[in-house]
């Protein structure tokens, strides 16, 4: 006998004589007693009423069921989780058999990695991607693939994508670009029934609202100090790159912007005019650029045939003054866009130059310069040039027009001769030398000839170039 046990058996003999045992005790406020023929029928009974009783203490109880053991602490577990929950279990059960589907086929995440790089580094060979954009889904999903490391693709979730794109707290529009690049992962994995829904519409996406009009550039005075500073560091090697991403709105970016596949021959100095290949345009759209009078002199000082337009070892040496200028990847090109809006006033006009669509300019190039900013911006010039060839001038001799009162000599058509005593630049003009009437813009204004490379020595009757 348990003599801790709240229930007893004793003897009892009923009103007949007949002796029989009692379980008698407490059971929920209710008082318990049963006759049994035997000591063992007795025993029995006592025990289960003792579950019974320890099954109402704990919250327990004894249930007559077919599930297995395991089956029922599932349901247990399951119960549990749903503590606060509005509906019921029959109502989950019944949205997620009628919702879920199951992936064709499973697939470990790092294979499904694999593949995608593959497929990527397919689509890089035909050219379709570019190599920044290559090395940056190379880099996200090796992330990814390290995070989630061991797990299938299935087994991403819309809490664990959010969790994984917020690791490092990164800037809204850096939490975009990762996910952007792991949107199309999943699509990609959608599409051969790795799962069987893509959860990368659940994923929060940041809109950026933007200031227009506020891009970082550089004022007329950083512009001037910093050509200004390379024309005299390592003997002007790095002006052509300055020049031409300052002053041209190349992409200066090295080792993969416009400016390190610019071939020195697609700069027309005769023409004026910069050819932008498809192949050398980030947006693989061909261009021309306009080169701007400036530029023209910093090109004519620094000719490509001698100065390289990128040195060598170009980004760890162009780290050691990127800070000081202020040098940041895309203030050249910004900077450019700005001061040819403010002069021309046309973002059209510069979306053509530079190669940007206007929308992009408005939102993320362009700074509101004035026109006089933009003015001293094109004005900018070397300081120190290399000497060019003088112009191949015709040799003018004054003997054959006398001096003012002395008879004209013979042989000459007194119509083709100028007026006696006639300034040299009216004898020079009448004789081709300077631009006349049929030279003159439409505007009214002649067009500039260099007249001072014309050295008139009057005293011997000679003019030397």
């Amino acid at each position: 006998m348990n003599p801790n046990s709240s229930f007893v058996i004793s003897h009892f003999t009923n009103p007949s004589g007949e002796v029989v045992f009692r379980v008698s005790g407490w059971l929920d406020g209710k008082r318990i007693r049963k006759n049994f023929p035997t000591r063992a029928e007795a025993d029995a009974e006592r025990q289960i009423l003792e579950v019974q009783q320890l099954q109402g203490d704990t919250g327990t109880r004894t249930a007559i069921t077919r599930l297995t053991e395991d089956q029922l602490q599932e349901a247990e577990a399951v119960f549990g989780r749903m503590a606060g929950q509005p509906r019921s279990l029959s109502f989950y059960v019944d949205f997620a058999l009628t919702n879920y589907r199951e992936p064709e086929r499973q697939r470990s995440l790092a294979d499904a990695v694999a593949d995608y790089i593959g497929a990527k580094e397919h689509e890089f060979a035909q050219d379709q991607i570019s190599a920044p954009q290559m090395a940056r889904i190379r880099m996200d999903l090796k992330r990814l693939n390290s995070h989630f490391a061991g797990k299938t693709v299935a087994d991403l979730t819309v809490s664990s994508l959010v969790a994984f794109l917020g690791l490092g707290r990164p800037g809204m529009k850096t939490y975009n670009n990762r996910r952007g690049i792991l949107s199309t992962f999943l699509k990609f994995s959608f599409q051969r029934g790795w799962i069987a829904e893509n959860p990368i519409p659940k994923v929060p996406h940041y809109r950026i609202r933007r200031k227009r009009g506020v891009a970082q550039t550089f004022t007329v005075a950083q512009a001037r100090t910093l050509m200004e500073h390379f024309e005299t560091f390592e003997d002007g090697r790095w002006v052509p790159y300055f020049a031409l991403c300052l002053f041209a709105g190349i992409r200066p970016g090295v080792p993969h912007g416009e400016i390190t596949k610019l071939n020195p021959e697609a700069v027309d100095l005769e023409a004026g005019v910069i050819h932008i290949s498809a192949e050398v345009s980030k947006v693989r759209e061909p261009r021309q650029v306009t080169i701007q009078p400036n530029l023209a002199a910093w090109l004519r000082a620094y000719p490509l045939e001698k100065y390289p337009i990128i040195v060598g070892n170009f980004k760890k040496r162009r780290e050691r003054f990127a800070k000081e200028f202020g040098l940041t990847h895309d203030v050249l090109q910004r900077t450019f866009i700005s001061m040819f809006v403010a002069k021309f006033r046309s973002i059209g006009e510069a979306s053509i130059q530079a190669g940007n669509s206007e929308s992009i300019i408005r939102k993320h190039y362009l700074d509101l310069k004035t026109t006089a900013e933009a003015d001293a911006f094109f004005g900018i010039l070397p300081k120190y040039t290399v000497a060019l060839p003088k112009p191949v001038m015709p040799v003018l001799s004054f003997a054959a027009y006398p001096p003012p009162g002395a008879p004209q000599q013979g042989g000459l058509d007194p119509h083709l001769q100028p007026r006696t005593g006639a300034h040299p630049r009216r004898v020079a003009q009448h004789h081709g030398l300077l631009a006349g009437r049929a030279d003159r813009a439409p505007s009214g204004r002649g067009k500039m000839t260099n007249f001072s490379a014309l050295i008139v020595h009057r005293n011997n009757g000679v003019s030397q170039t």
